[in-house]
C-alpha cells in the first residue's frame, strides 16, 4: 500500500497525470471550436493536425517547409539569446561580487536595478533599439538585462547567507579577503548562483522572441508575428509556440545538469542524508 501510495504521489507519475489532463482539455477545446463556424485551425487545432504540420514536405515559401522555417528561425533567437545570456551572467555576478566587497557600490546600484526589472520588456526594446541603432544588438542587450538581475541579487544573498561564525573562524586563522571569498562565500554562493541561472535562462528566450515580435530580422517571434498575419500557414505559428516552450524548458533542465556537474558536494550531502 505504502509502495502505491509513494508510486501515486512522485513527482515523474504527478507530471505525466498533468500532462495527460492538458492533452485531454486542449483536444476537448478543438472539437468545441470545430464544431462552430470558425475554421478550428486559426483559433485551436488539434494536436493530430499540428504533429501532421510538423512531418509534412508541403513547401510553406519556395524553398523550406514549416518545420525547417521555425528550425532555421529558431537557431537565429537561441543565438541572440545565448549570447545576451552569457553576457548578462558576467556582469550580474561580477555586480554581486563587488556589491558583496563594497558596501557602498550595493547602496548605488541595488536601486536602479529594482527599477530596471520593473520596465516592461515590451517597452524597453525602443529604448534599447534607439541607443544601441541595431536590431540584432539591442536583442542581445535586452537578454542580457533579463539575465543580470536574477543573477545578481540571487549571487548576493549566497554571499550573504553564510553564517556569522563561519567568517569569524576565517578571521581567527588570519584568512585574506582573498581567501575568504575563494574558500567560503564563492563555494557557498554556488547554489544561489544557479537558481539566478535556472529563473534567468527562459527569461533570456522568451524575452529574445517577444521583443523578436516588434522587429523583423528573423527569428521565432518575426516568424510568429508573421504566420498571425496569415503571411504563411497558421501551423508555423503552433509549432513555434511548442518550440519556444521546449527551449524554456530545456534550458531550465540544463542549468540543472550544469548545476550537478560543478557541485558535487551536493549530491554527497543528498546521499549521506539517506
Amino acid at each position: 500500500m505504502n509502495k502505491v501510495k509513494k508510486a501515486l504521489s512522485s513527482s515523474k507519475i504527478v507530471t505525466f497525470v498533468w500532462v495527460l489532463g492538458m492533452i485531454g482539455v486542449w483536444e476537448l477545446g478543438a472539437a468545441t471550436i470545430a464544431r462552430s463556424k470558425r475554421t478550428p485551425e486559426n483559433v485551436l487545432p488539434h494536436l493530430y493536425q499540428i504533429l501532421e504540420s510538423i512531418f509534412s514536405h508541403k513547401l510553406v515559401n519556395s524553398t523550406q517547409t514549416a518545420l525547417q522555417i521555425v528550425l532555421s528561425n529558431a537557431g537565429i533567437t537561441l543565438l541572440r539569446a545565448g549570447i545576451g545570456f552569457l553576457i548578462g551572467i558576467m556582469i550580474g555576478y561580477l555586480l554581486a561580487l563587488f556589491m558583496s566587497l563594497f558596501t557602498a557600490v550595493e547602496k548605488m546600484f541595488f536601486p536602479y536595478l529594482m527599477i530596471i526589472q520593473m520596465i516592461p520588456i515590451l517597452g524597453m526594446a525602443p529604448i534599447i533599439l534607439a541607443i544601441t541603432k541595431d536590431i540584432d544588438n539591442s536583442r542581445i542587450v535586452i537578454a542580457a538585462i533579463l539575465t543580470f538581475y536574477p543573477v545578481a541579487t540571487n549571487t548576493l544573498a549566497g554571499f550573504k547567507s553564510v553564517e556569522k561564525e563561519k567568517h569569524e573562524l576565517m578571521y581567527s586563522i588570519a584568512a585574506t579577503k582573498f581567501q575568504i571569498y575563494t574558500k567560503l562565500l564563492i563555494p557557498s554562493s554556488i547554489p544561489y548562483f544557479f537558481t539566478g541561472l535556472k529563473i534567468s535562462a527562459p527569461m533570456a528566450i522568451t524575452a529574445s522572441i517577444l521583443v523578436d515580435t516588434l522587429q523583423g530580422g528573423g527569428g521565432l517571434g518575426c516568424m510568429l508575428s508573421q504566420s498571425l498575419k496569415h503571411a504563411m500557414t497558421i501551423y508555423v505559428f503552433w509549432q513555434i509556440v511548442f518550440v519556444s516552450a521546449l527551449i524554456g524548458i530545456l534550458s531550465y533542465f540544463l542549468m540543472t545538469v550544469i548545476e550537478k556537474v560543478l557541485s558535487p558536494y551536493k549530491r554527497a550531502t543528498k546521499v549521506k542524508k539517506r
